[in-house]
């Protein structure tokens, strides 16, 4: 008996001639094996390889402030040592009577004596970024006839002023600090002469002298203000800034500084200090491990071109979250979902060319053999959230075709929103520790009398990324480091 040729593509009848029903069952059998075989080597296909990104120190563009300070009473107590206690002595004849007496003319002279001297300390105060400098003095002068017919004439006066100096600090390229003086007289009570009724002002007989000293005491005040020695501090600061900083111990991170350029930032006052700043320029890189290889200090470069004030101060801080961190919060996640006819008996995470695979071993909750179940790869990426401080999955999706049996678990999608809401890590603790030890390590005693203050304040995700051991965001941390000398 013969069949028709689409008979093979229905069931054949339990009647049908062993030898065609065997030949049909054969190849049914060929059918299901070479299907098995599809499904695993598909399977075995499937799986991402593992690939973690590569760890190379994380570097970005940085600045720097080093400020030399100086105490303004010890700078007036300096310039105080090269002031006379008298500044002028006056010796003077002058016309001090022009007067008509009956029909004469009556001109008389007096002679003029007296003397101006310093009656307290030089004080000095900043405001912003000018210095203001005060010396106050007290004059006596006395005035007598010169001749017989005169000779009753007399008077004399006292007055106290201040002598007031405003100078604007200025940094020269060659290093050399230039106070731009300016000077004025600011009298309390003007010095005036009252003789037979004429009032004579004698400040403009003591003022050139007193001009006189104030020309010498620009001159060292200048001299003193040189002697501070900008540049071989600025110098030391610099070599100093090279040297790398330990930020933290668990796991060791390294802060490598490399200045390249130096500008002038100015020159700021207060009550008591004089400072003047310099912004360096150059790479701030963190490693973590062991410490960077020594960087040669190069010399200090020539000043460039002004800035108003030194910029902020970058660092990347890398925060490690542990695979098995993320492993355990998906196996929350999915011990927390609606149980059915299939469960996840292990769950895997690692990294895989720049994505995050989570492998999960899918087998039938009446399986008693443990070692049972089928392979299923997620991948995705990873979001983290600063403002949060949360890190979690996103863009996760099923690798291939999952075998018949184990598909139903993402059938709806169901367990891959839970987990894409769900699996989340919080960094928040970790970074907060690295952010206290880092602001701990940056402030600390330098060598020479140097020290240097770190202060960051805020931070925002740079980049994330998958190496070998954990998870690693990367956060750009913004805030001011100083190198200071003096107070």
């Amino acid at each position: 008996m013969t069949y028709p040729l689409s008979t093979t593509r229905r069931q054949l009848p339990c009647n049908s001639p062993p030898l065609i029903a065997s030949v049909h069952f054969a190849r049914r059998c060929v059918a299901a094996i070479g299907f098995s075989c599809l499904v695993s080597g598909a399977l075995a296909a499937e799986k991402p390889p593992l690939s973690p990104d590569s760890t190379a120190p994380l570097a970005t563009p940085s600045r720097i402030s080093a400020t030399i300070e100086f105490g303004l009473p010890a700078l007036a107590s300096a310039i105080e040592q090269d002031i006379p206690r008298r500044l002028a002595t006056i010796d003077e004849r002058i016309s001090c009577v022009h007067r008509r007496v009956l029909a004469f003319r009556v001109n008389a002279n007096c002679d003029v004596s007296g003397f101006v001297e310093r009656s307290g300390p030089v004080s000095l105060y900043g405001r912003g970024n000018r210095v203001y400098g005060a010396v106050p003095i007290h004059g006596e002068i006395e005035g007598q006839g010169s001749n017989r017919f005169t000779a009753r004439i007399h008077g004399e006066t006292e007055a106290s002023a201040t002598i007031e100096a405003e100078a604007r600090p200025q940094l020269l390229r060659d290093w050399s600090l230039d106070l731009n003086f300016s000077d004025g007289f600011r009298w309390s009570e003007p010095p005036i002469l009252h003789v037979l009724g004429r009032d004579i002002p004698l400040a403009k007989y003591a003022e050139p002298r007193m001009r006189t000293q104030l020309a010498r005491i620009r001159s060292r005040a200048l001299a003193a203000a040189r002697r501070l020695d900008l540049h071989d501090k600025a110098a030391t600061a610099w070599q100093q800034a090279f040297e790398p900083i330990k930020l933290a111990d668990t796991p060791e991170i390294w802060l490598q500084l490399t200045p390249q350029s130096a500008a002038f930032a100015g020159v700021r006052a207060n009550a008591k200090i004089l400072s003047g700043s310099l912004e360096l320029s150059g790479s701030a890189t963190t490693t973590i491990g062991q410490a960077p290889p020594a960087v040669t200090p190069t010399a200090l470069p020539p000043l460039g071109t002004d800035v108003s004030e030194p910029g902020t101060f970058d660092v990347i801080l890398p925060i490690l979250v542990s695979y098995d961190v993320l492993r355990d919060k998906i196996v929350q996640v999915i011990d927390a979902a609606p149980k059915g006819e299939n469960v996840v008996r292990e769950v895997q995470v690692y990294p895989s060319s720049g994505k995050l695979v989570i492998g999960l071993r899918i087998a039938k909750a009446s399986e008693t053999d443990a070692a049972a179940g089928e392979w299923v790869y997620l991948s995705g990426a990873l979001d983290a959230d600063t403002g949060k401080q949360t890190v979690r999955l996103s863009d996760l999706s099923v690798q291939g075709v999952p075998v018949s049996g184990i598909g139903a678990m993402f059938a709806d999608n169901a367990l891959l929103g839970r987990l894409k809401e769900q699996a989340y890590v919080s960094y928040g603790v970790a970074y907060q520790n690295l952010l206290n030890a880092a602001n701990q390590r940056l402030t600390r005693p330098l060598k020479n009398g140097y020290r240097m203050e770190g202060r960051l304040t805020s931070a925002k995700l740079d980049k994330v990324l998958l190496p070998a051991d954990g998870i690693s965001i990367a956060l750009r941390a913004s805030g001011e480091l100083k190198i200071l000398y003096g107070l």
